[in-house]
């Protein structure tokens, strides 16, 4: 039997049945991390993230608790220990027109620190598949898998990763006359208690970057703390403008109303060793290269939106 996301209430009640027999089926059983815990993958992981906590260096280093699941991957050859459950699951989801899959969510939680020379092992099991869901994306089934984590031995932690299988939703037919791009608005920054002071910087035409007043730590984005010594005190400074680019994309797809691809966005490090994403502007797009020297400047969107971008010289 099958059923599509056209079906009857009855029919997705008889299918979510068929789903729910997997929930407690193993996903993958006695698993083993390729690497144990090892010291250039957290200082790689710490440089990725900018995360200069001292706990993650030295002779008493613990690993980020973030990177959990980091140690259980299996990299681009995968995992031989994969149970056939999962693939059976995903074959009944298919047959029934949910082909198109998007991961939404994950959570973790953490026993104990993993430390350089752990070894890790790992159990997966298909903990819940949902009822037939509606989201913008189309109709679907949620699928939660939860990993068991265990470090020499020992319980050291819990990954739940969540996705969605559907079937895309049907696009709706253009209008006759659709808009045209100078019509678009350019989405709108999410302002909030924790950011105000850096927008209102910006209409000032300031670019302020937050300093831990305990440790001296600069920062951006803005954050409600210090991710160096956990203080909430801070005052700021304003950045110089400088700055080089530190890595950078060019967008070519997917199309969003109001941008014009392709275009760069950049990550610059600014001259106080922070680093911020914004676009580049003053030279072509294909011109951006890796330690381009750039300088701020603000831009005006439209009436009521003003951004800090930062423009860049070929010479």
């Amino acid at each position: 039997m099958t059923a599509d996301a056209t079906g009857t209430a009855e029919e997705a009640a008889r299918f979510h049945a068929l789903l729910a027999a997997f929930e407690g089926a193993p996903a993958a059983t006695a698993g083993r991390g390729k690497d144990a815990v090892n010291e250039p993958m957290i200082r790689h992981w710490c440089e990725a993230m900018g995360d200069a906590n001292p706990a993650y260096t030295g002779p008493d280093a613990i690993a980020p608790p973030t990177m959990l699941q980091a140690w259980t991957m299996g990299g681009l050859s995968g995992h031989s220990d994969r149970s056939s459950a999962y693939d059976e699951l995903f074959a009944l989801l298919d047959g029934a027109g949910f082909t198109s899959v998007v991961a939404t969510d994950c959570e973790q939680e953490y026993l104990r620190p993993l430390r350089p020379g752990d070894t890790i092992t790992f159990d997966a099991v298909i903990e819940s598949v949902s009822p037939r869901k509606t989201t913008k994306l189309g109709t679907g089934h949620f699928v939660t898998t939860r990993m068991d984590v265990r470090a020499g031995g020992e319980p050291a932690g819990t990954h739940r990763f969540r996705i969605l299988k559907y079937a895309p939703a049907a696009r709706p037919a253009k209008e006759a006359a659709p808009r045209t791009k100078a019509a678009a608005q350019r989405p709108r920054p999410v302002v909030n208690r924790d950011n105000q002071g850096f927008w209102d910087g910006v209409r000032e035409h300031r670019l302020l970057i937050q300093r831990c007043t305990s440790c001296a730590t600069l920062r951006l984005p803005w954050l409600p703390g210090c991710n160096t010594c956990a203080s909430p005190d801070w005052d700021t400074v304003e950045a110089s403008g400088a700055g080089t680019v530190f890595s950078y994309v060019v967008m070519h797809h997917p199309p969003f109303p109001a941008f014009d691809p392709p275009y760069a966005v950049a990550l610059v490090e600014l001259a106080e060793g922070v680093r911020m994403i914004s676009n580049i502007t003053g030279v072509p797009y294909d011109k951006v290269r890796i330690g381009l020297p750039v300088q701020l400047e603000f831009l005006r969107v439209d009436d009521d939106l003003e951004l800090p971008v930062f423009r860049g010289s070929e010479g």
